[in-house]
């Protein structure tokens, strides 16, 4: 390939300087050069430790894909439910990226049993705690109503044994190979991570260490796509974890390795409506539902069994690594229901038209014919002709 160059006047080479360019400009292209190089150096950084960051931290745990592949929970449900003894702990996540192959961590607070759950349970308990909406009025014109309109809309709110690991035993759920592994070390979960094809990042080990301090153990479980060819995507079948519990827990700690803010949709299952005994580091929790089940059969009633008040508590994490601890649960003041309302604000209308047009259109007609009245009379005052009587 052959460079062109435009003719010009020759210019003196500066010393230390760009051949072509004035001395003032040739003196800036180095730091112009540095500055590029900073930020390009600064972008690849970033990409490196987004590729080189294997695990997923999420409200139940984290998800570690096989070496070399990437794999992001786009979203997570859960429910606990509390019976004063034992817990249940329902899972389902939504995942992508291009990972065959996964390690699903969750800390317990004892040994636990894993198995499969209704897929429909989520769909019901979206169904019985969505918001009530509703419709209210307004008289004088808003943002959005003619003629203040922009044109702009506002959306409506809406885990063969190694020391230290015990494997109670292997069962294939769906997509999950379940070895039910629990472990008291990180060392010893950090190996058979490794013997599977699995590594467990340095700061995800270290994140489990206060539930090493606790006595806590960890469920191991494997995710594998129903076809060998295809990687794990979509929403993955919901997993129960049973296991005993003096005090309704929903792990939470493995929740500060995230690097954006987190969103907490917790539905709770008890004799009585509960709430999170403290923020843990977020935001204020809010309840947005609470009440008693009223499904008489299906996935949510064999749930509710025994355990028959639903509440929903939703929870924003602006900084994650602000998070103090797990969700301890407790029983509320009282079991007054809670329902969540949406309006939809709508501007009162008469015969298709603004009411309140129509209203000021009326009052000025008004107006207008009280001002003219006056020299209406006035006028025919004027036009009379005087009568004239005629004594005969």
């Amino acid at each position: 390939m052959t460079a062109r160059f435009l003719r010009g006047p020759a210019r003196a080479r500066v010393p230390g300087g760009v051949p072509g360019l004035p001395p003032a400009r040739a003196a800036t292209v180095p730091v112009l050069r540095a500055r590029t190089a900073a930020v390009v150096c600064a972008l690849l950084v970033l990409q490196l430790g987004t590729l080189l960051a294997p695990a997923h931290a999420c409200g139940c745990g984290a998800v570690v894909p096989e070496r070399g592949r990437v794999v992001a929970v786009a979203r997570e449900e859960s429910v606990v439910r509390w019976d004063g003894r034992e817990e249940q702990l329902v899972m389902s996540l939504t995942v992508s990226g291009d990972a065959g192959r996964a390690a699903w961590i969750v800390p317990v607070p004892h040994r636990a049993t894993v198995g499969l759950a209704d897929p429909a349970l989520f769909t019901r308990l979206e169904a019985a705690t969505a918001p009530v909406r509703r419709t209210r009025h307004h008289f004088w014109p808003r943002d959005d109503d003619w003629p203040l309109d922009t044109g702009g809309g506002h959306a409506v709110g809406a885990p063969p044994p190694l020391p230290g690991v015990g494997v109670t035993g292997r069962q294939r759920l769906g997509a999950f190979d379940v070895a039910r592994l629990t472990a008291t070390d990180p060392a010893a979960l950090t190996g058979w991570l490794d013997r599977h094809g699995f590594a467990l990042p340095p700061h995800l080990s270290q994140a489990l260490g206060p539930y090493v301090r606790h006595r806590w153990e960890y469920v191991a479980v494997r995710l594998a796509p129903r076809s060998a060819a295809a990687p794990l995507r979509g929403t993955l079948d919901p997993l129960r974890l049973t296991f005993r519990s003096a005090r309704p827990v929903y792990p939470m700690r493995l929740s500060r390795l995230a690097r954006a803010p987190q969103s907490l949709g917790l539905y709770v299952l008890a004799a009585h409506r509960m709430e999170p005994a403290s923020a843990i580091g977020g935001e204020r929790p809010r309840t947005t539902f609470a009440g008693r089940v009223a499904d008489r059969s299906g996935p949510l009633a064999d749930l509710a069994r025994g355990t028959p008040y639903l509440t929903a508590v939703h929870q924003e994490f602006p900084s994650p690594a602000s998070i103090t601890g797990d969700h301890l649960l407790r029983r509320a003041a009282a079991d007054a229901p809670v329902r969540q309302v949406i309006y939809e604000d709508r501007l009162r209308t008469l015969a298709g038209l603004p009411a309140w047009l129509l209203t000021v259109a009326g009052a000025l007609l008004l107006a207008l014919a009280a001002t003219a009245a006056p020299t209406l009379r006035r006028g025919t005052d004027r036009g009379a002709e005087p009568s004239v009587s005629i004594a005969s």
